[in-house]
């Protein structure tokens, strides 16, 4: 075959190299090294991120991340299991944990499915276990007698939780074990005694649109199974029989809040010492009106009592630690 001069000078002036589209400022991989595909970076950051958690010892937090994720996915599924088929998965996730101990990556996801599991089975039994009857219609001129639990002030009006001795009304379907009842400022009865009162009784709050807050769920974890309002006055009587220690130590948890509520506001006076009472107490009476409109209409007033919990339970960890209590004894060791 013959080849002319103008066949290979064509082909010679097709022939170039690639135009070079690597980013500037960011380094070339050597010769012989492949660039990792993007479907495979995602798997490579996780594993890299799995590694340093293995590495440093930072597992077992996750274990209680994997337990609340199991307790949130029994209040957000449809339908609640029997509290048996709940503890036996669990059972079976702890059991599979065990026979896969030899195996690193699978006994970490068996725990992992273990903790959720054992989340899920202790908000089904802790269900059960507070089972208590609920009201479902409305009752009117219901009479009841019993304990005061807690007691509750706030800017409007007070509340308090009322232990069901005796009840008898109407249109009672359900008998609740207790009730919350709200009152006129300054008129909730102090805890421990036993009063008898005449009230208007409703079923717990259903949530008001889809997905928003759940009030009747939050006052069936309290035991509570009917919420109303006073009508009339609150007669204090005699009770039937002595109060138990838990009305006792509830009356004395009470009177230490009204006298810390009023330690405060003598040093602090104005808003300043109101605010420091709730953050301590949670009692919030004393603010001003336009300062407690003001706090939750920019949305920081649920935060509060969140934070008076916050400041509580370390102050009362430390004063319940063997430190603090050598911290008073050490004089006597010199």
């Amino acid at each position: 075959m013959a080849f002319d001069g103008k066949s290979e000078n064509r082909a010679r002036t097709r022939t170039s190299t690639w135009p070079d589209f690597w980013p500037a400022g960011r380094a070339r991989p050597a010769p012989g090294v492949s660039r990792p595909q993007p479907e495979f970076v995602l798997a490579t950051q996780v594993r890299r991120w799995a590694a340093e958690e293995v590495v440093a010892g930072r597992l077992l937090p996750w274990l209680a991340v994997a337990y609340g994720a199991g307790i949130v996915l029994y209040f957000t599924a449809e339908r609640k299991p029997a509290w048996w088929a709940a503890i036996g998965l669990a059972l079976f996730c702890a059991a599979g944990a065990v026979l896969l101990r030899r195996h690193l990556v699978a006994f970490v996801v068996a725990l992992g499915v273990a903790a959720s599991a054992c989340g899920f089975a202790v908000a089904t039994l802790k269900t059960a276990l507070i089972a208590h009857p609920v009201l479902r219609f409305n009752a009117s001129g219901v009479t009841i007698k019993g304990f005061v639990e807690l007691r509750e002030e706030s800017q409007h009006t007070d509340r308090f939780v009322l232990r069901v001795e005796e009840i008898e009304g109407a249109r009672l379907d359900a008998k609740p074990q207790r009730v919350r009842l709200s009152v006129k400022r300054g008129m909730a009865p102090p805890a421990g005694t036993f009063v008898a009162v005449k009230a208007l009784l409703d079923p717990p709050l259903q949530p008001l649109a889809p997905d928003s807050y759940d009030f009747a769920q939050d006052l069936y974890f309290q035991r509570i199974g009917a919420s109303g309002f006073v009508r009339g006055a609150i007669m204090v009587l005699a009770p039937p029989a002595p109060a138990g220690p838990w009305y006792r130590a509830a009356a004395i948890v009470q009177g230490m809040r009204d006298a810390i509520d009023a330690r405060i506001r003598a040093v602090v006076p104005g808003d300043p010492g109101a605010i420091a009472s709730m953050l301590i107490t949670g009692k919030r009476d004393a603010i001003a009106a336009h300062l407690f409109d003001a706090m939750f209409v920019s949305g920081i007033g649920h935060v509060l009592p969140a934070s008076a919990t916050c400041c509580r339970s370390p102050a009362i960890t430390w004063r319940s630690s063997p430190a603090w209590c050598f911290s008073f004894s050490a004089p006597c060791w010199r």
